[in-house]
């Protein structure tokens, strides 16, 4: 752990005021079978962040004995997907042959490229209790030049996520680089996600980068005279190094980066062109998709 001096990092350029907000997003609720997402992107309002073209906030949801999530095999193209937790498990599995317990602090990326199918369920010793789940689901969209290489997944343990403690406030660099440490998450362009916990009555200055995004997961936080409720995404006007207060303790979670261009966004397809959308989704149709080893009896049908 260690200290950065915000004054040194960010000069004299800092702002306290809402005029800092380009927009505000409240969540959606969506209900995904057995348990509900709080949906902040894409929105019909900003569709990207940077590269990031999804975000799910997932519970924090309560399971009674022999129930959880149960997400069947699905197809994703010219995406990455990532996930982090902050309370119970996921088991993650995928057409390359990955399985993998996903834990709290521990960062799964899963890049989708020219195709990759994946699950995402339980296993029998996590849901023969009651348990919770509560974590983030985002999306990457891939450069053009990225979006058709080859499907991989990367497992990154919580130990190998730097920490580093600025003003008094603990935070983690998810991805990218900011208050002098980098993370070793692979990125395929200039990518940013940030968390942190702040007590109420403290202050953070936000790294700048080209488009950014901060979501309060829990708590509230003040900008100016502006409250940002819990559950709210504020946009964040790039110019501004942003001081933001807690007005009560805090969590939040800033995403952000250089942006990618277009993107179309169709059920679990995301691509730079329609027509790829197109055919990936007459590929599942047609399940020409490879299978989920150890999970092959089931698949989400595609969407009408």
């Amino acid at each position: 752990m260690r200290d950065t001096d915000r004054q040194g990092e960010h000069g004299r350029e800092s702002a306290r005021g809402e005029e800092a907000v380009e927009m505000l997003l409240q969540a959606r609720e969506k209900d995904l079978g057995g348990f509900s997402v709080r949906r902040l992107l894409p929105t019909a309002k900003r569709t990207m962040v940077g590269p990031w073209i999804f975000f799910d906030h997932m519970g924090p949801a309560d399971f009674p004995p022999g129930q959880g999530i149960t997400v069947r095999p699905h197809p994703h193209i010219n995406l990455a997907t990532v996930t982090y937790l902050f309370e119970g498990e996921i088991l993650h599995r995928d057409s390359l042959g990955s399985v993998q317990p996903i834990v709290p602090g521990d960062i799964n990326l899963m890049v989708a490229g020219r195709g990759i199918v994946h699950s995402e369920r339980e296993r029998p010793e996590v849901t023969a209790t009651a348990h919770r789940l509560h974590g983030l689901q985002l999306w990457l969209a891939l450069p053009e030049a990225d979006e058709e290489i080859e499907p991989a997944f990367h497992h990154y343990p919580s130990s190998d996520i730097p920490m580093c403690t600025v003003d008094g406030v603990p935070l983690r660099v998810m991805m990218g680089s900011a208050y002098g440490v980098t993370s070793p998450v692979r990125t395929f362009a200039d990518t940013l996600y940030v968390e942190a916990r702040l007590k109420a009555g403290q202050c953070l200055t936000l790294p700048k980068t080209s488009e950014r995004a901060l979501y309060v997961v829990s708590g509230a936080l003040r900008l100016g005279r502006r409250i940002l409720p819990e559950h709210s995404m504020a946009v964040l006007y790039p110019a501004w190094s942003v001081v933001v207060e807690a007005d009560t303790d805090a969590r939040i979670a800033l995403i952000g980066g250089e942006s990618v261009g277009e993107r179309f966004i169709d059920w679990n397809f995301v691509s730079s062109r329609k027509e790829r959308i197109e055919q990936a989704r007459a590929d599942w149709r047609a399940g020409l998709y490879p299978l989920v080893p150890g999970d092959e009896e089931e698949f989400i049908p595609l969407p009408d």
